[in-house]
């Protein structure tokens, strides 16, 4: 696939993604990475590994000290294997294990604790230090990467973001409702909203994108010509 931008320009950037459960931000900013050649980073993902620990090791979603202690000692490691982004813990592959719905429902309440992420967001800064990164979470546009050279806010209608729920679980044979979602993602933007710790929310120099009626190839495209405009001096 050729690729519509000069190589140079975009040498060393970082671009952040941020955005509500369900917007389409994981596919989107792996895509985007492969078009780039940069690295993937899914915070998300680093948090949905700490609870997946955490639910496997009895440490209740409100113990913040264990919690801290625990994100501080895990190694969590991404690794591409046949055009995958792969998740590994502790040298496990955990990557199907930390989407399933036990630990969606855990982990905004693990994901809260300001000492889990002080210890993830020290360990995401580190990845990013050379740059050639894409980077998209809850708070990589404000808190992890205040900096990044281009911040995108991607976003959609509830309606659609439990639609799409819906069709993920049914990748993994987990039967659910687009009522089951539509509550899930009330609750769960309310708590990644409301959190004193790093919230969500949409920094000023963040463009948003509005994903309810974008298939993923039409994101990635608009992400695209955004960076041209913004890296490519004419």
């Amino acid at each position: 696939m050729s690729k519509p931008y000069k190589l140079s320009a975009f040498a060393g950037k970082i671009i952040a993604v941020d955005g509500p459960a369900g917007a389409g931000k994981s596919t989107t900013a792996r895509l985007l990475a492969a078009r780039l050649g940069y690295i993937y980073l899914d915070t998300g993902a680093m948090y949905r590994a700490v609870t997946l620990f955490a639910l496997k090791n009895n440490i209740l979603p409100e113990d913040g000290v264990a919690l801290t202690e625990t994100a501080r000692k895990l190694t969590i490691e991404f690794r591409v294997e046949g055009n995958i982004n792969k998740v590994y813990l502790n040298g496990a592959d955990v990557t199907y294990l930390i989407r399933t719905p036990e630990v969606t429902k855990a982990v905004s309440a693990v994901s809260a604790h300001a000492g889990v992420r002080e210890a993830l967001v020290r360990l995401q800064r580190e990845i990013g230090k050379k740059g050639n990164v894409v980077a998209e979470g809850r708070d990589t546009t404000s808190v992890v990467f205040p900096e990044a050279d281009l911040k995108i806010y991607l976003d959609a209608s509830i309606a659609e973001r439990a639609r799409r729920r819906v069709l993920d679980f049914a990748r993994m044979n987990l039967p659910t409702t687009v009522e089951e979602q539509t509550k899930e993602l009330t609750r769960r933007d309310a708590l990644d909203s409301g959190r004193s710790a790093s919230p969500l929310m949409r920094t000023g120099d963040a463009i948003v994108v509005d994903t309810t009626n974008l298939s993923i190839e039409e994101q990635v495209d608009r992400i695209i010509k955004l960076a041209k405009s913004r890296f490519i001096k004419l």
